[in-house]
């Protein structure tokens, strides 16, 4: 039995090397460049890596929050080139080259608020506060793409973000509120 054992010792070394090999060869490092809220970033990721988690453990944009990780709850809202997106369904390297905005961005360079922001903050568009920044990107975005005819079309087209305090009668106001303020600016 010991002599198996030790017959076998240099065979379980290589298997192991190969398999780190092969481990370190499948999460090697990723170069991505992407545009950050305006300002250029080039990072080095592993190529499994979410935005959702780029954004906040490399860049340390912790706006978007992890909610479900599955693409259901909107609290990982960011916009890709103008679009928004679930961040946590993207891979970061699916987002090289793209712009990203993140709540972190929205706002003007002279330090006021995004009519957005504004109008969330007038219609006490929140409880909590956790899905707020998903829930601003995603009105946003409502506005942008010209969603808000009326109250059934926001509330359809805001449907993928989930307020588990029930704020969505202020969201609503706040966003029929803040759409005329950004056609206008």
């Amino acid at each position: 039995m010991i002599g198996a054992t030790l017959a076998t010792a240099p065979f379980a070394k290589a298997a192991t090397a190969q398999v780190t090999a092969t481990q370190e060869g499948m999460t090697g490092r990723t170069e991505v460049s992407l545009t950050v809220n305006g300002e250029a970033k080039r990072l080095s990721l592993d190529p499994r890596a979410s935005l959702l988690d780029t954004l906040r453990e490399e860049l340390a944009l912790t706006g978007a929050k992890k909610g479900c990780d599955h693409g259901q709850c909107g609290a990982c809202t960011v916009h890709l080139d103008g679009r928004r997106i679930a961040s946590c369904l993207t891979l970061a390297v699916q987002a090289d080259g793209c712009a990203v905005t993140t709540i972190e961005g929205v706002s003007p360079e002279d330090g006021s608020l995004h009519p957005m922001q504004q109008a969330f903050i007038d219609h006490d568009a929140l409880q909590c506060g956790y899905c707020t920044p998903g829930q601003i990107m995603a009105a946003i975005a409502c506005v942008r793409e010209g969603h808000v005819g009326n109250a059934d079309e926001i509330r359809e087209y805001m449907s993928g973000n989930l307020c588990r305090c029930g704020a969505y009668a202020g969201i609503l106001a706040a966003i029929q509120d803040a759409a005329s303020k950004m056609r206008a600016g």
